[in-house]
């Protein structure tokens, strides 16, 4: 995502926009000229992070949830993980919506969904499948209490990954695990670092194989 997209979804998050020129907006998040905060409202509303209603001139931040008279599920899109060591930023800003029946989803509140990145998790199976790059993992945040075997999404020293859980107790530490075709050692974490459990991998919506 652009920087200045950042800037207004970070700027919208903290004050009303609505009747604010485009010049008032830039003056706000350093941008002089206002035909591109204009251009990166337009590409923030075809991504559905931002409504428009020009007539009124009210800017508002798009909100997930269902989607009126449908049966799928706006399910929010918060940046991509790592199945590999622990080198990709967790990025808490919204990069955009999935749009998913209520009948493929096994649970329909408190989620949102991260890409996956990396083949050290393509050997786990997660109700029957696998995770490889570019799969989507929906995220149960209200799970962040794993238990031994647990796939989880933890985010370590701010570098967000996906790993299968274990408590070693014998150790007194945490050890999160790669299931993979490669030989990938783990992560071993003491429970002094930096380290926190985002969620649990409930789901995998598989990126079709196009041909």
């Amino acid at each position: 995502m652009h920087n200045i997209q950042e800037k207004i979804l970070q700027l919208l998050n903290k004050k009303n926009l609505s009747g604010m020129t485009l010049r008032q907006i830039g003056e706000e998040i350093g941008e002089k000229f206002p035909q591109k905060i204009k251009h990166h409202l337009d590409q923030l509303e075809k991504k559905g992070l931002v409504k428009l209603n020009r007539q009124k001139k009210e800017i508002t931040r798009a909100i997930e949830g269902a989607i009126k008279n449908t049966q799928l599920i706006s399910v929010p899109i918060v940046g991509s993980a790592n199945c590999g060591p622990a080198t990709i930023f967790a990025n808490e800003n919204i990069e955009g919506y999935l749009k998913i029946s209520k009948n493929i989803l096994s649970k329909c509140k408190s989620i949102f969904a991260i890409r996956a990145q990396g083949l050290s998790m393509n050997n786990t199976s997660i109700k029957g499948n696998s995770i490889e790059d570019g799969d989507y993992l929906i995220i149960d945040s209200d799970n962040k209490v794993p238990e031994d075997g647990d796939v989880v999404l933890s985010v370590i020293d701010d570098m967000a990954n996906i790993k299968k859980y274990v408590w070693d107790d014998q150790n007194n530490q945490v050890v999160l695990i790669s299931e993979s075709t490669k030989d990938i050692p783990p992560i071993y974490i003491h429970q002094d670092d930096s380290f926190m459990i985002s969620g649990k991998v409930i789901q995998v919506i598989k990126h079709p194989k196009l041909t």
